[in-house]
C-alpha cells in the first residue's frame, strides 16, 4: 500500500490555533488538469478557478486506474474530487452503468448525484439517483433508460439488485463516499454484497475520514495495492469557527431563550440542531409561531417531505432548518454562516461534526450553544480536549428582545415603502385601525408583506439584481405561519398572471421585472414549462427530470426557477426536441412546454 501524508494527524495541542489552508485552496488552476472541453466548461460555469488539495491529489490516480482511500473531512470538495475523474471516463450516451457511488444517507445521495450532473451537463453523461423512499418504479424505469454513473444508497441499490433492474456488468468503478458513516449505520452486509457483485477488475475509490477496524477489512478484501492520502485523518478543526456560549435562564422556557437569542444574534440562516426528535418538533412548532422561517428535518419525516425542506433550503428559501444529527448527515448548505446547539451532544466529537458544517472551505462561521448545568461536562471537554475557547454573552432581557424584533421589522417595511405611492391607501388605514378586527387585519397584511418581500429578494438574488439590505440577514422576511403558508399567496399571484400569458415575464411585481430585461443569448430561445420549485424541483433536481425524458440538457445554457413554472434558455436546434416532451409525465404532472412569447 502506496501512503501519502498532506498534514499531520495530531489534534491541535489546546491554547493553538490550528491552520489549515491547505485544505481549501490548491497551487494548482483546473486548467492544468488537462480537462476536455465539454467538463471544463461546466466547472467554470460553477465558478471554480482552483482545485482543492483532495481534488488536485486524487485527479491523476483515479485516471490512471489505481485503488485509494482517501482521509479528508467533510467540506473539503470530496464529490467533484472523484467526479470530475469518473465523468472524464464516463462514455457519452452511455445506457450501461460505468460507474456506481455508494452514500450514507438519502440527501447525500441526491446532492451528489445532482453535483455530478450539473459537472456532466455538456458531455451528455446520465446519472441515476437511487436512494429508499422514493417510488421503487420511478427508479426502475430510469434505470431501464440507462445511466452511466449510479449513485444511491446501500439498501436501495441492493434492492435493485436483487430486482436485477440495476445490472453491474460493465461497472469499472465503485466508490465508497463518507464509508465510515455507512458502515456506523449497520449498513457493512449490504456494501459487501453490493461489491462482491462489481467484475473483478473494477477501480474501488474509498473516501472515509477515519479507518475503523470494519474500513480496513474492506480495504484487505476488495482493493489491490491502494494508494492513501492523509489529507485531514481523524483531525478535526474549527480554526474558521467562532464559538459563542449562552446560558440559558430559567426564568422562561427553553425555546423563549432560543427565540431571544436569534433576535439579538441576526443569523442569515443556520442549522438548528437538536438530540431528539421531541425537541425538533417543538422547536420548529415555537419558531414558526413565533414568526420565523423554520422547517422541520428529522427521521419521521417521510421522504417526499425531506425532498421538499431540501430543495427549499438550497433555494435560500428557508431560514432556519431544525435537524437531529441523524437526519442532517450528508447535507452540505452552501455559504451556511451559523450552527446553533440548541442542546450540546454527550460526545464532543459529534459538536465538531455539527459545527463544521460552517466554516466551510476556509470560510468563516459562528457556533452558538445553549448551555445549561448538565451540560457543562461536554463544554469543558471542548474546552480541555480540543482547545476550543467560548466567548460568553449575555442573555438579552425579554424588553430587549421585543424592542430588537419591532425595530427590525419596522425597518424593513420602510425600505418596502420606500419608491412606492401610497397616499391613497392611508384613509384605508385609519379606518383598519378603527376596525373592531384591526389587529388581525393588520397581522395579516404584516405575514403577506413579509412573505412575498422574502421571495422576491430570493428572486432577485436569482437574477443577480441587487438586493436593498434589510438589517443583515433574510430571516427578517418571516411570516408566522410557516412554510406552507408562505408560499400559497406567491403561488396563486403566479397562477392568475399564468392564466393571461404563461409567458408573461414583464410584470410589474416586486422582483419579476427584471426577469424582462434578461437577455437571451443569440441562437437560443425560452422556453416555458408547467415545473417548478413547488413541485420540489431545485435548477439541478429539474434537469436531471428532463434527462430522465431524454431530452438534451446539455444544451440548456440556464434555469430560471419559478414557484409553480420555470424558463429554459436553450440552443435554438434543441428547441424542437423539448417540444416533442409535452405531455409526458414527470411524477404525477403532465409536462407542458411552449416558445415563450416577447410582449
Amino acid at each position: 500500500m502506496t501512503e501519502r501524508s498532506a498534514e499531520s494527524e495530531e489534534p491541535a495541542a489546546p491554547g493553538t490555533e490550528p491552520t489549515h489552508p491547505q485544505e481549501y485552496i490548491s497551487d494548482l488552476a483546473f486548467d492544468q488538469f488537462n480537462l476536455s472541453p465539454s467538463i471544463r466548461r461546466a466547472v467554470a460555469e460553477r465558478g471554480y478557478l482552483h482545485p482543492t488539495p483532495v481534488q488536485a491529489k486524487v485527479f491523476k490516480p483515479i485516471l490512471e486506474g489505481r485503488d485509494l482511500i482517501v482521509r479528508s473531512k467533510t467540506g473539503t470538495g470530496k464529490t467533484a474530487a472523484f467526479g470530475l475523474p469518473l465523468l472524464e471516463m464516463a462514455t457519452p450516451g452511455e445506457s450501461q452503468v460505468e460507474a456506481l457511488v455508494l452514500c450514507p444517507t438519502r440527501e447525500l445521495a441526491l446532492q451528489v448525484a445532482m453535483e455530478i450532473s450539473d459537472l456532466g451537463k455538456h458531455k451528455g453523461v446520465r446519472v441515476a439517483a437511487i436512494y429508499g423512499g422514493a417510488s421503487m418504479k420511478a427508479q426502475e424505469e430510469a434505470l431501464q433508460r440507462g445511466s452511466a454513473i449510479v449513485v444511491g444508497t446501500p439498501g436501495r441499490i441492493y434492492d435493485h439488485i436483487r430486482r436485477r433492474s440495476l445490472k453491474l456488468d460493465a461497472c469499472k468503478h465503485g466508490v465508497l463516499d463518507e464509508a465510515d458513516e455507512m458502515l456506523s449505520q449497520g449498513f457493512f452486509e449490504e456494501v459487501t454484497r453490493i461489491l462482491d457483485c462489481l467484475p473483478a477488475g473494477r477501480q474501488i475509490l474509498l473516501f472515509s475520514a477515519t479507518v475503523p477496524p470494519d474500513i480496513q477489512n474492506l480495504i484487505t478484501r476488495y482493493t489491490r495495492d491502494p494508494e492513501t492520502f492523509l489529507l485531514s485523518g481523524d483531525v478535526l478543526t474549527v480554526e474558521h469557527i467562532k464559538h459563542i456560549r449562552y446560558d440559558v435562564s430559567d426564568a422562561y422556557p427553553k425555546p423563549r431563550n432560543l427565540i431571544y437569542i436569534l433576535e439579538l444574534e441576526e443569523p442569515e440562516n443556520a442549522i438548528v440542531f437538536c438530540n431528539t426528535r421531541e425537541d425538533t418538533g417543538l422547536v420548529t412548532a415555537v419558531l414558526n409561531r413565533n414568526g420565523f422561517d423554520a422547517e422541520l428535518l428529522n427521521g419521521d419525516l417521510p421522504q417526499k417531505e425531506r425532498e421538499r425542506v431540501m430543495a427549499k433550503v438550497k433555494r435560500g428559501e428557508v431560514a432556519l432548518m431544525v435537524a437531529t444529527d441523524i437526519a442532517a448527515r450528508g447535507i452540505d448548505i452552501s455559504d451556511l454562516g451559523y450552527v446553533i446547539n440548541y442542546s450540546l451532544p454527550e460526545d464532543p466529537a459529534v459538536y465538531l461534526h455539527r459545527v463544521g458544517r460552517t466554516g466551510r472551505i476556509g470560510k468563516k462561521g459562528v457556533a452558538i450553544n445553549l448551555v445549561s448545568g448538565r451540560e457543562l461536562n461536554t463544554l469543558s471537554a471542548l474546552e480541555n480536549r480540543y482547545g476550543i475557547v467560548f466567548e460568553k454573552r449575555p442573555m438579552p432581557t425579554p424588553e430587549q428582545a421585543i424592542s430588537l424584533w419591532t425595530e427590525r421589522h419596522v425597518r424593513e417595511i420602510r425600505e418596502g415603502a420606500s419608491g412606492t405611492v401610497y397616499d391613497g391607501l392611508l384613509p384605508l388605514a385609519g379606518q383598519i385601525r378603527q376596525h373592531p378586527e384591526a389587529d388581525d387585519l393588520i397581522a395579516f397584511l404584516l405575514k403577506y408583506f413579509f412573505a412575498h418581500h422574502r421571495m422576491d429578494r430570493i428572486q432577485a438574488a436569482h437574477l443577480g439584481e441587487p438586493v436593498a439590505p434589510s438589517g443583515g440577514r433574510s430571516k427578517q422576511a418571516r411570516p408566522s405561519a410557516g412554510a406552507r403558508g408562505r408560499e400559497k399567496p406567491s403561488g396563486e399571484r403566479q397562477k392568475r398572471k399564468r392564466a393571461t400569458d404563461p409567458s408573461a415575464t414583464q410584470t410589474q411585481a416586486a422582483g419579476e421585472g427584471a426577469e424582462s430585461k434578461t437577455k437571451i443569448p443569440p441562437g437560443s430561445v425560452r422556453l416555458w414549462l408547467n415545473l417548478g420549485a413547488s413541485d420540489g424541483f431545485d435548477q439541478a433536481g429539474l434537469k436531471a427530470a428532463l434527462q430522465g425524458l431524454e431530452a438534451p440538457v446539455a444544451s440548456i445554457a440556464r434555469v430560471d426557477l419559478r414557484p409553480t413554472y420555470s424558463y429554459l434558455i436553450v440552443t435554438e436546434d434543441s428547441a424542437p426536441a423539448f417540444e416533442a416532451l409535452v405531455g409526458k409525465s414527470v411524477g404525477n404532472k403532465s409536462l407542458k412546454l411552449e416558445r415563450a412569447k416577447r410582449r
